[in-house]
């Protein structure tokens, strides 16, 4: 039944999702980056710019919400495996006008790589944003979240064509 899946290795030989048995594959250093966007009005943009938002500092609480899901990965997404992480940055930019950039960096040495991590972080970072400004706007648009790159593991590096927006 395996080969009906092209090879995929997240399936058991009765053809169930499975998490990958990473054992034998060697330890390296592996880091990821994920860029997300939230388009919102301008003034609600501004509003989380200047610190003026009821709920108090959107980006540092976004921030927050942004490394405990790296850290959480695996509790969200069931084939994840759990990682020791050994770094995770997340910033943030925006266009002057109305999308706010989301950027998380996240590192580990282990045998299998962070792109998970990286692309929850965003997310998460961006949900927490909508959370926060929702009273002033509820038509706040995220997306999309991308893999920009990649580094270390059996399968190389990979960079993205093109960013999403500023780093």
């Amino acid at each position: 039944m395996r080969d009906a899946h092209d090879g995929l290795t997240h399936f058991n030989e009765q053809g169930r999702a499975v998490m990958v048995d990473v054992s034998d594959k060697p330890v390296s250093a592996r880091t990821a980056k994920a860029e997300g966007k939230v388009v919102m009005a301008p003034d609600t943009l501004r509003r989380i710019r200047e610190g003026a938002v009821a709920k108090g500092d959107v980006l540092a609480v976004a921030q927050v919400a942004g490394i405990q899901a790296a850290k959480k990965t695996s509790d969200w997404i069931p084939m994840c495996h759990p990682l020791p992480l050994t770094g995770v940055n997340i910033t943030f930019g925006d266009n002057g006008k109305d999308t706010l950039f989301i950027t998380a960096e996240v590192k580990t040495t282990g045998k299998t790589g962070v792109e998970m991590e990286a692309l929850t972080a965003v997310s998460a970072a961006a949900l927490t944003v909508y959370d926060m400004c929702k009273a002033l706007q509820k038509d706040m648009v995220i997306g999309p979240v991308q893999l920009l790159l990649k580094t270390g593991g059996k399968n190389g590096d990979y960079e993205a064509a093109s960013e999403a927006g500023p780093a």
